[in-house]
């Protein structure tokens, strides 16, 4: 079988979820602007979610991605290549996405700046306004997480690892530092990054697992 269609199949329980995970969140797009999209969440907000989020969005900060990479390094060596070869494709398509593409896209601070009182804002948040498409705090979130469901014996596990990645993204819009579809696109960048990483390293993988079994 190939080793993408393996891929896939052995880590059903991370994409079968995501898979309609991205149909619900893509139809909700369809349906409604990104300004609702973004009342909406906004709008749900409580003392202990400002608290949780603040937070969990540190799972996708670049420095928790490196964290990843040296304990990789330090358990399994060729494991660790995978989580660094990972980390360097996103992290590079992001930075190329967010200041050449699609450089100084407006942030939803600078995007409502004329109605920003109606928003929810955390007290003391640094909240950024330029260089909004995509979330690159999604895109490591998704990239790593993503890589620890491909690597993780226990496959039905895979969901916990979408759920991290799920919670990360989440508290981006929520913070007021993405757009929905910031987010929405950074989980497709982050988890083919680590896709592409995984299956072009696949049959190196396999043969050191061999000569480690002889």
């Amino acid at each position: 079988m190939p080793a993408l269609l393996l891929l896939f199949r052995n880590n059903r329980w991370f994409f079968v979820p995501y898979g309609c995970t991205l149909l619900i969140v893509g139809t909700l797009q369809l349906l409604y602007s990104q300004t609702q999209l973004m009342q909406w969440v906004n709008a749900r907000n409580s003392p202990e979610a400002d608290l949780f989020f603040t937070y969990a969005t540190y799972l996708g900060d670049g420095a928790f991605f490196v964290i990843t990479c040296v304990i990789m390094l330090i358990y399994n060596w060729r494991i660790g290549l995978l989580a660094v070869a990972s980390f360097a494709v996103s992290s590079l398509t992001s930075l190329f996405l967010k200041t050449v593409v699609f450089s100084g896209s407006p942030r939803p601070l600078r995007y409502f700046e004329h109605s920003i009182n109606e928003y929810h804002l955390i007290e003391g948040l640094d909240i950024y306004s330029y260089n909004s498409f995509p979330s690159g705090h999604t895109i490591s979130a998704f990239a790593v997480f993503s890589l620890w469901a491909f690597i993780d014996g226990r496959k039905n596990r895979g969901w916990f690892f979408l759920l991290l990645g799920i919670l990360t993204g989440y508290s981006r819009v929520y913070l007021f530092q993405h757009f929905v579809e910031d987010v929405f696109v950074g989980s497709l960048i982050g988890t083919a990054s680590s896709v592409l990483v995984y299956w072009g390293l696949y049959e190196w993988l396999q043969t050191f697992r061999l000569k480690r079994k002889l």
